[in-house]
């Protein structure tokens, strides 16, 4: 049986509630470490690094390092949109290596998909829509009600959103159990 060290316990949790990406913040890194990623940032804000024009037809795959200085990262590229995304590929390196903070990518392969038909292209460049649903009129007096006992104008602002969100959620679970 393999002993285990004592440094490699299981970091204890915190009491009460926890933000959703702290949960699952190490499994995101375990992930992208496995596809080369040293900064899982570049997967989840490709838009922001490279700007919306470009993570709309692109999307990183992954890193590969070779022997030589410098990485190789790897866009999988609806077909049609390859040779314009080809067209900026010098822009994406130096906005790649400003997200990494040094010269970290060397080169930029790009693997052309069809928009359906691969495993890889099955999946939208773009996130779906949120649907913003407007609060209901009573769940929004029943919330004010809650946040006018503080008087802190913060802390009732703060306690009137979560009131607002723990109602709507109720809603929700609600309209689940009866369809």
């Amino acid at each position: 049986m393999a002993q285990s060290r004592p440094d490699s316990k299981p970091k204890r949790r915190m009491r009460g509630f926890e933000p959703a990406a702290q949960l699952v913040a190490a499994r995101v890194k375990n992930v992208g470490e496995s596809r080369g990623f040293a900064v899982a940032r570049l997967l989840t804000h490709w838009a922001e690094v490279v700007g919306p024009e470009i993570a709309a037809h692109s999307r990183p795959v992954r890193v590969s390092h070779g022997k030589g200085f410098g990485a190789t990262l790897t866009l999988l590229v609806a077909g049609a949109r390859a040779p314009l995304v080809q067209m900026q590929i010098e822009q994406i390196r130096d906005k790649v290596n400003a997200c990494y903070g040094f010269n970290a990518v060397a080169r930029i392969v790009l693997t052309q998909t069809a928009p359906i038909g691969f495993a890889e292209g099955q999946a939208e460049f773009t996130p779906a829509p949120r649907r913003a649903v407007p609060p209901d009129p009573a769940r929004v007096a029943q919330a004010e009600g809650i946040a006018e006992g503080f008087d802190n104008p913060a802390l009732s602002a703060a306690m009137r959103q979560l009131a607002l969100n723990i109602l709507s959620r109720r809603d929700i679970n609600d309209r689940k159990a009866n369809p």
